[in-house]
């Protein structure tokens, strides 16, 4: 299996870290490509029509893509139990937390990064990184019980947002008001999976 990727993305990284998490990270070769939303790479277009980073070519050529349809495929093919039955829908809602954390946190960069400095909007930023910062609060306010649980793909999605936050919006300081979940970082980010996937400088 192949994964189209670019390790700079919270995307890409939370399914390399389950692909650690999982014991897969040897049947899976890493494919970096140079993407971004403007200018779509032809191999990231041929497997998503969507244009848009993961997707994961299985075996037969047929790709999977959205980094929670890749997550849920790895979990089931490793056994590996990060969607256990018991806490799923838990998990679900964790990890679509985390992930929207990350959305939100992505579209502060491509406003700045994409758009001519005169059409960008400093409101739509502010609007972003306030829809990221409150899903913060809320995970530090009423999920500390669950992420001291086994590690499951919530945490994943989770830990991988709050590296993003630190990788691209170090300034915002979403460590403030946060402690419970500050701490809970700190262990999670020396996690070997955590620590192999972290994205350089750039």
């Amino acid at each position: 299996m192949k994964l189209v990727s670019s390790p700079a993305s919270p995307f890409v990284r939370k399914v390399r870290v389950v692909l650690r998490e999982a014991g897969l990270a040897d049947a899976v070769e890493e494919v970096p490509v140079a993407t971004s939303a403007l200018n779509t790479a032809d191999e990231v277009r041929a497997a998503n029509p969507l244009g848009k980073i993961p997707a994961l070519i299985r075996d037969d050529g047929r790709p999977l893509y959205d980094s929670r349809v890749i997550t849920r495929f790895l979990d089931a093919r490793a056994g590996a139990g990060l969607y256990p039955e018991e806490r799923l829908w838990d998990v679900l809602t964790l990890e679509a937390t985390g992930d929207g954390i990350m959305e939100a946190a992505v579209l502060c960069v491509y406003e700045r990064r994409l758009r001519p400095e005169a059409q960008q909007s400093p409101d739509w930023i502010e609007a972003q990184w306030n829809k990221a910062i409150t899903a913060v609060r809320h995970v530090n306010d009423r999920w500390m019980d669950h992420l001291a649980g086994p590690v499951d793909a919530g945490q994943i999605a989770v830990g991988c947002a709050l590296g993003y936050l630190d990788f691209r919006h170090g300034d915002r300081n979403w460590r403030q008001g946060n402690d419970a979940l500050a701490g809970w970082f700190e262990a999670f980010e020396s996690r070997p999976a955590m620590v192999d996937t972290r994205p350089a400088d750039g």
